[in-house]
């Protein structure tokens, strides 16, 4: 049987411009075997959940930097639970002030990875919590 590669949504939610950063993990999630579909700037939550139903994706990985992490990030795992697909992964990055990750994972972020973390890391996390 051959093992199917673990596919990832690399989502740029809100109106932040920026994504040198969610560029530089997509490609490193490709280059470790990954399956990566980019929704590009700008997505509505609702976009987001909608992209990673269709795309059948193991991970949603949300990079934000606008400081409304509080708001959207839960807001696509709440979205996920209700279209049925609460079972994705999810996990979050971007400039997130420290006091902010606690509430973010009780909201159902898998982990919160911040600036000058390795591409390692969530590579390796995605790993070993996504079994295929």
């Amino acid at each position: 049987m051959v093992e199917s590669k673990i596919r990832v949504l690399v989502a740029k939610p809100g109106l932040d411009g920026h994504d040198r950063g969610a560029k530089v993990i997509a490609r490193a999630f490709r280059d470790a075997g990954f399956e990566v579909i980019y929704t590009g700037l700008r997505q509505t939550p609702e976009q987001i959940v909608a992209a990673a139903i269709q795309e059948d994706v193991d991970v949603v990985a949300i990079s934000l930097l606008s400081g409304a992490h509080n708001t959207l990030m839960p807001k696509i795992v709440n979205l996920l639970k209700e279209k049925g697909a609460g079972d994705k992964l999810v996990i979050g990055g971007g400039v997130i002030p420290d006091d902010d990750i606690p509430g973010l994972k009780a909201a159902g972020i898998a982990e919160v990875f911040t600036p000058g973390t390795p591409t390692s890391v969530p590579i390796e996390f995605i790993k070993a919590n996504v079994k295929k």
